[in-house]
């Protein structure tokens, strides 16, 4: 990593991943196989940035552990790429293991829950799906009824309002980061909080 870090992905360890690798190899990593219109690649880490802000929008009171994990909820793919869908089929389980593995080092790196409820999983995949389809209509060449039928359409409110504009990775990657420290903060601070309330009774 350019960090420093050795990260094994076989093995990997949670004092081995940092933030700013995450943030920089996602920044790099192209979604729909580079298949997109306009002068830079739409990246994993400004699909992460749209999902957060999808989850924030339908769910104004998330909590920051919620965004945090809507943020990362790709950050594997920092250290094995975005395999579009077939692809992954026809690995049959092998990439879904690693990732799994890559994940639950990432969760426990940052404090995370290793299991998230029901509930908070279906709103972070609700809001992957209807990122999804803002991609596939604004940037991936598909028509409306073909990302209807793929994918789910968000509210009009979020339809109307969001518009996807490709950046260069360094400003992504730069927005990423903030946000992912501003959230581990955020987190940081409520947790001494509830520390202190609990010391003081």
């Amino acid at each position: 990593m350019l960090s420093g870090r050795r990260l094994d992905l076989l093995d990997p360890a949670p004092v081995d991943i940092e933030i700013s690798d995450i943030a920089h190899g996602l920044s790099f990593v192209a979604r729909w196989n580079g298949q997109t219109v306009g002068e830079f690649p739409y990246s994993v880490a400004e699909h992460s940035l749209l999902v957060e802000r999808i989850l924030r929008l339908l769910n104004p009171r998330a909590t920051a552990e919620q965004r945090l994990s809507a943020l990362l909820h790709d950050a594997a793919e920092y250290v094995i790429g975005d395999l579009i869908s077939p692809v992954k089929n026809a690995l049959e389980g092998g990439y879904d293991e690693m990732e799994d593995r890559i994940l639950a080092a990432i969760r426990l790196r940052f404090g995370m829950p290793m299991d998230l409820s029901g509930r908070q999983k279906s709103a972070i995949k609700r809001a992957d799906r209807m990122s999804a389809w803002l991609e596939a209509r604004q940037i991936a060449g598909f028509d409306t009824r073909e990302a209807d039928a793929l994918f789910l359409r968000p509210p009009d409110r979020i339809v109307d309002h969001i518009s996807i504009i490709l950046r260069p990775p360094e400003q992504v990657r730069t927005e990423f980061e903030k946000l992912a420290a501003d959230l581990l903060n955020e987190i940081d601070q409520k947790r001494k909080r509830a520390a202190s309330r609990s010391g003081s009774n």
